[in-house]
């Protein structure tokens, strides 16, 4: 491994470490993480008291809830995920994402999407700094943050999708129309219905197709002596709208 590299250490319990000149305290016992320099991913590392632990490259989703920092409201990989799903965006596809906050939508699909570019508007110089740090985090070079108010207009053309998680976003879905190319998408996040109708009604104004909006409710299940589901964990977050251009 190199100097500074992130790892994951599983074993009893999962630690985020940086392969370097240093030793950490865990309930396990000390770990010196100038033994990964000697070590690659898949080896094992010991603790001073014998504790066991697997080496793993960390992926995305492991940095994103572990190491990166989060601004009060995030849009979740599980609706993250039905983007690239319900539109089958190309890896290669030119991307604009509205709203950055912390990035977390605008590395994920930065990140499937590793061959095209995404360049994210935030307004919020605070915000806009805080997601310039995660990126550089997660090492993206694709993934790039506009210090623009997207409601005074959108710079690119010929975008193959458009994401949206900001306030009034019903006042952009003509502008979205202009700089989506045809069989583009514009998906727009909603956290309260009132924002979808407003958002549905732009849209039917427009020439658009495969209008749907959905709501994705995860719900884990509790398995030993009695199956059961959990009666807690992240189930509603909001709503997704999905819109494709044609001309």
């Amino acid at each position: 491994m190199k100097e500074n590299e992130l790892a994951l250490l599983i074993g009893k319990d999962i630690y985020f470490i940086r392969a370097g000149d240093r030793k950490i305290n865990t309930e396990f016992g000390i770990i010196d993480q100038s033994e990964l320099l000697k070590k690659k991913f898949g080896d094992k590392i010991k603790t001073h008291s014998g504790e066991e632990f697997i080496i793993v490259k960390p992926n995305l989703i492991d940095i994103l809830f572990k190491k990166t920092k989060r601004l009060p409201q995030i849009i979740m990989p599980k609706d993250a995920s039905l983007i690239l799903a319900y539109t089958g965006i190309a890896s290669d596809s030119l991307i604009v994402d509205a709203g950055t906050g912390s990035g977390f939508l605008s590395m994920f699909l930065g990140y499937y999407c590793n061959k095209g570019k995404v360049v994210t508007y935030e307004k919020r110089p605070e915000f806009a700094k805080v997601a310039r740090n995660n990126i550089e985090l997660n090492g993206l070079k694709n993934v790039f943050v506009k210090e623009k108010d997207v409601l005074k207009g959108i710079d690119e053309k010929n975008v193959d999708l458009i994401t949206l998680d900001l306030e009034f976003p019903e006042q952009i879905v003509e502008n979205c129309f202009d700089s989506l190319k045809s069989g583009g998408w514009l998906v727009v996040y909603s956290p309260h219905i009132e924002q979808v109708i407003k958002v549905r009604k732009e849209i039917k104004r427009l020439n658009f197709t495969q209008v749907k909006t959905i709501e994705n409710i995860i719900r884990e299940w509790r398995v030993g002596r009695h199956t059961l589901p959990e009666v807690s964990g992240v189930m509603h977050t909001g709503w997704l709208t999905f819109a494709r251009k044609i001309n």
